[in-house]
């Protein structure tokens, strides 16, 4: 036992010096702290996993297989894990570190944790705590200056590093143990104000944002009111614990006076407020596929007793005004709720007047920064759908066909489309093969009925997400049958085509015997890269062999047009 005993302690122990070997002879370390003030090291945890012959360290921690039980059980008991080894393996961290605690290799703080097989199964450990007070000190200076200078008193966008940092940073309980709620909201809000304009930037602070306060409701905030165990889809499953005083525990804490809704009349001052921070980011920023986590985190805040997260799932998070989110006509009322990526259209008139309204409060809101993956709950005693097969037969999708009988409205159908088509995202009440991105159904309706939104078509095209999305297909076929093959409807046509899937099947060879429509489409072909005009010509001919042999035994001018096609497709 001692012999496997040393071999274990001496694998361990290696493993631990072989990482800090290799990190002190990086070249960087003075050139990735000094990008900005607040980052004061590089790493500040490390993992050991313990398994013989393979131990590793990693500063990374997946945890792929902290829910799977080893199927061979460790030598050790949890109590040599803990009493012996753990102590002895810490000694050599510390060693380590106390000799790098000012290099940019250590930052402030340092964790060491442990994964050990055990005759009881896994055991996982944190076995070395340690801070340097001196770097903490000074990191929390730069925190300040970084607010006051760049964000309270300044008026230039910020750097998505800065905000990496930062949002981590505010929450991080070693450097604000008193977590002041309205003053961290009040910078994540700050950041986003001042890098308005700036859409791919804006979105990566938003997303730093989000991180930093899903991982402190998971992290820190849940775990005192919920025992949370992980699904086997890895997605979190909270059970209430016991014997906790839900109204007293949250939003009376303080003692403070409550407003005549129930709530602190200094609002976002308690944790709760962060936790319905949280929701509203993920709900209101995040890809469709995040949004339930949104959902549940409300659905917990309600569980704890907040009176503002029940108001929030039936009137909507409180981000826009009433008269944005609320509109009352002779002709149509229309409400929408953004926690549930809904709104409420009900025609009280079938005539255009009613739709113009419904399409503007759809857009303005969209605009406003309303989930583009909603869905339309409709009343209205007309049931129009495009004469496309294989769409949902959803509310959203008779909304919109509705309104495309009026043709006084398709401009402004075109102004929602534009505005509600992204990539990624999806209408909510859509799924598997019917899903589809906001905008498919204005999109699709004006491309069968003008050419004059053929531009709008390629712009649609040019935003699907295909590995997600197969309903364009459908679309395709419509448009053929409708429009036909033109020299006005090639370019669409083929814009269509790149993102097709290899199931669709087109018959429009009868229209490429005319020469000159067959140069227009070689002359669209040529343009694109050559899995690109595979992929264009293969609902058309199916597999290059066939139009092979077409070229073979064509003659002329048809003869040299299918042979530049199949140069085209590198062929």
């Amino acid at each position: 036992m001692s012999t496997l005993y040393d071999q274990a302690m001496e694998e361990m122990i290696t493993t631990i010096h072989e990482w800090f070997d290799e990190q002190e002879k990086r070249d960087d370390l003075e050139s990735v702290v000094k990008r900005t003030t607040l980052q004061m090291g590089i790493f500040n945890d490390i993992v050991l996993d313990y398994k013989p012959g393979r131990t590793t360290i990693d500063s990374l921690d997946l945890g792929l297989d902290d829910d799977v039980k080893s199927k061979r059980a460790g030598a050790f008991t949890e109590e040599q894990v803990r009493n012996e080894i753990g102590p002895k393996l810490a000694e050599v961290v510390q060693g380590r570190v106390d000799k790098l605690a000012n290099s940019p290799l250590i930052d402030y703080r340092f964790t060491f944790r442990g994964k050990f097989p055990t005759t009881e199964g896994k055991l996982q450990l944190t076995l070395f705590e340690w801070i340097n007070e001196e770097k903490r000190q000074l990191l929390l200076e730069c925190i300040h200056t970084y607010v006051d200078k760049k964000l309270e008193y300044s008026t230039y966008p910020t750097k998505p590093l800065e905000s990496f940092f930062l949002t981590s940073h505010l929450l991080d309980p070693k450097l604000f143990p008193e977590l002041d709620v309205a003053w961290t909201i009040r910078q994540y809000d700050r950041i986003q104000e001042l890098n308005q304009g700036r859409p791919d930037a804006l979105a990566e602070h938003r997303g730093e944002i989000t991180r930093a306060v899903t991982s402190w409701a998971e992290n820190q905030f849940l775990p005192q009111y919920y025992d949370v165990q992980s699904s086997p889809y890895r997605t979190n499953e909270y059970s209430l614990k016991p014997g906790v005083t839900l109204q007293s525990n949250i939003e009376t804490q303080t003692g403070q006076h409550l407003d005549e809704h129930g709530e602190q009349q200094t609002s976002g001052t308690q944790p709760i407020d962060l936790l319905l921070y949280a929701a509203v980011m993920i709900l209101r920023f995040e890809p469709s596929y995040s949004k339930p986590k949104g959902v549940t985190f409300l659905e917990l805040a309600k569980q704890l007793g907040s009176k503002r997260a029940v108001r929030m799932m039936t009137e909507g998070s409180g981000t826009y005004a009433k008269d944005v989110i609320y509109v009352k006509t002779e002709e149509v009322e229309c409400k929408a709720n953004d926690v549930f990526a809904l709104m409420t259209i009900h025609v009280r008139k079938e005539e255009p007047g009613a739709y113009q309204q419904a399409l503007t409060f759809i857009t303005h809101l969209l605009k406003q920064g309303f989930p583009k993956s909603y869905k339309i709950k409709l009343k209205s005693s007309v049931k129009q759908y495009l004469p496309i097969k294989g769409l949902a037969k959803s509310d959203t999708h008779r909304f919109f066909a509705n309104a495309l009988e009026y043709p006084e409205l398709h401009p402004l159908l075109e102004e929602y489309a534009r505005e509600a088509i992204q990539e990624f995202e999806f209408y909510e009440d859509t799924e598997g093969e019917k899903s589809c991105m906001p905008g498919s159904y204005a999109t699709f309706g004006l491309g069968l009925v003008d050419e004059r939104y053929f531009p709008l078509v390629e712009y649609y095209m040019g935003e699907v997400d295909d590995e997600h999305q197969l309903i364009q297909d459908k679309f395709i076929a419509a448009f053929v049958e409708k429009q036909g093959v033109t020299a006005q409807s090639i370019p669409a046509l083929v814009t269509s085509l790149r993102r097709s899937t290899d199931s669709l099947k087109l018959k429009i060879q009868p229209e490429l015997e005319n020469e000159e429509i067959l140069e227009l489409l070689v002359r669209q072909i040529q343009e694109l890269e050559y899995y690109e005009a595979e992929r264009v010509l293969y609902p058309i001919f199916g597999k290059v062999e066939k139009l092979s042999t077409l070229a073979r035994k064509a003659e002329g001018r048809r003869k040299e047009l299918l042979l530049e096609l199949l140069q085209a497709a590198g062929k």
